[in-house]
């Protein structure tokens, strides 16, 4: 596997991403999480009208717009149906502190008594380190956690710095989109296309049966898609070069790391990885094509 500047193999990026993602995740599926959106005025019979203001507001009282070009990936109907009442609801700072609380509540329930252990603090601390070597630069929301203050207690910081780590990521995914000339509901159909996830999955991003139609003919047209959906040799390889330049774009703050630090870290992550599965709050399908890319 190629290796990044810094000398971290692109699996290795990659695989820090893995263990680091459902750790993030928790803040859109945890039952605390929810409850301390429905405290401060949010619906929560399903999890999008937290989840937009949620993830959203370190970026401020932004336009559903903004929100859109940021996410990327999501209709921009479905972005406005929740951005556009979201800062009328509780301003950004009410989401950010309601998100820490959630978060608190929701690691000491999975954690338990490894909330206060050696192991979460050193995981904490690595990982920190390498949240705070990101380069922001042209990465709308990687900036806006970053300019975040951090929190004092470690597994608040493993949180956030997941967090960064993860919204890094995805600028940078953005961007091997945008290189690939892959509008936001082309992303989609030519990553269902490879089997990521089902078109099914997809539909939660709120795009219409026409809208996906007319992006698959788009591909198809392309030779990147064939009629039924499916991906040629062409989408592939498009896809596949998509997600080896995310990972090139992902290794910047790993640099900050030995690899006797990251392969540390991918050692500490483990225990916590498998205890936020365990939880039963994490979907077993996701959008992001975690384990099939």
């Amino acid at each position: 596997m190629v290796k990044q500047d810094g000398g971290l193999e692109s699996s290795r990026v990659r695989q820090l991403w893995h263990l680091l993602e459902p750790l993030h995740a928790v803040l859109y599926y945890a039952p605390e999480a929810f409850e301390e959106a429905a405290a401060i005025g949010y619906a929560t019979e399903e999890r999008w009208p937290s989840y937009f203001p949620y993830r959203a507001a370190p970026l401020g009282p932004v336009s559903a717009e903004q929100v859109a070009s940021a996410f990327y990936s999501f209709s921009p109907r479905m972005v406005a149906e929740h951005i556009d009442p979201a800062w009328k609801i509780a301003t950004p700072e009410a989401l950010l502190a309601a998100r820490m609380r959630g978060v608190d509540r929701a690691y000491r329930a999975i954690f338990a008594d490894r909330i206060d252990s050696p192991e979460l603090a050193e995981a904490a601390a690595l990982a920190r380190r390498a949240a705070e070597a990101t380069n922001t630069a042209g990465r709308p929301l990687a900036a806006a956690n970053a300019a975040l203050d951090w929190p004092q207690a470690p597994h608040l910081q493993l949180w956030q710095a997941a967090t960064l780590l993860r919204e890094h990521r995805g600028d940078g995914h953005i961007a091997a989109l945008l290189v690939a000339g892959l509008d936001p509901v082309e992303s989609l159909v030519s990553f269902a296309a490879i089997g990521a996830a089902s078109v099914e999955r997809f539909e939660s991003r709120g795009w219409s049966p026409e809208e996906w139609a007319s992006a698959r003919d788009r591909l198809v047209a392309r030779g990147l898609v064939h009629v039924d959906g499916t991906a040629t040799e062409a989408g592939r390889e498009l896809r596949r070069s998509v997600e080896e330049r995310t990972d090139q774009l992902a290794a910047g703050p790993w640099q900050s790391l030995t690899l006797d630090e990251a392969d540390r870290l991918v050692e500490l992550l483990g225990e916590f990885w498998v205890a936020v599965l365990s939880s039963g709050l994490m979907p077993s399908e996701t959008t992001l094509g975690i384990g099939k890319v």
